[in-house]
């Protein structure tokens, strides 16, 4: 009973769209009336305003964070453990992607899988984010970037000798991030992806 009440609390928080929250906050039109119409920090960069990006990224990040943090503080030292912290990023992410609040229409959950990562591990989290970054600088593509560290996130796990529960959790959390960009992939095939920086309201992009 206690694993079904975290992972189901873990699915709500998850389901928060911070996107929504900041665009009503800042006065903004809902992102899922432009652009790419997706509920995510950077479909809300599409609208001008920097500060309500850079809070939807960090609230998305947020409650990954949280959710995972709480389940491995109060989660037995065991396999059992494990399972639950396991089961809760996977139900805090699936929240993000389907959210109930907004008919299980969400974002892409880069920035939630970011918070989940950092608190199943700093180093893990940081050498994802550290790979994103790299991706972005060289190639200036947002989407790309999120589907080479998803992508070598189970990697990384495995590198830095997390549990097999976990490191199975972080890879059907990547596969739902290449699955969720899979109208990105298509763009990137075709050269129609938008890059960085560049002002384009009707290409899909990351998170």
């Amino acid at each position: 009973m206690t694993t079904l009440i975290f992972i189901l609390l873990a699915y709500l928080l998850g389901s928060v769209s911070f996107a929504v929250l900041m665009s009503k906050v800042f006065g903004l039109a809902d992102p899922r009336t432009y652009g790419s119409g997706n509920p995510g920090a950077t479909n809300v960069l599409r609208s001008g305003k920097k500060a309500a990006a850079a809070l939807t990224l960090l609230g998305d990040a947020a409650k990954g964070w949280l959710a995972v943090f709480l389940a491995i503080k109060f989660a037995p030292h065991d396999a059992q453990g494990l399972w639950l912290v396991a089961l809760v990023s996977l139900a805090v992410f699936l929240g993000h992607l389907f959210p109930i609040f907004l008919r299980f229409q969400g974002g892409k959950g880069v920035a939630t899988a970011l918070g989940i990562l950092l608190a199943i591990s700093g180093w893990l989290g940081l050498a994802v984010l550290g790979t994103w970054l790299l991706m972005a600088v060289v190639f200036r593509y947002s989407s790309l970037s999120a589907l080479v560290a998803s992508m070598a996130a189970p990697v990384y796990a495995m590198v830095f000798g997390l549990q097999p529960q976990l490191v199975l959790a972080s890879a059907i959390m990547s596969l739902l991030l290449i699955w969720r960009h899979k109208s990105n992939i298509i763009n990137l095939m075709s050269g129609k992806e938008s890059k960085i920086g560049k002002k384009k309201p009707v290409v899909d992009q990351a998170v």
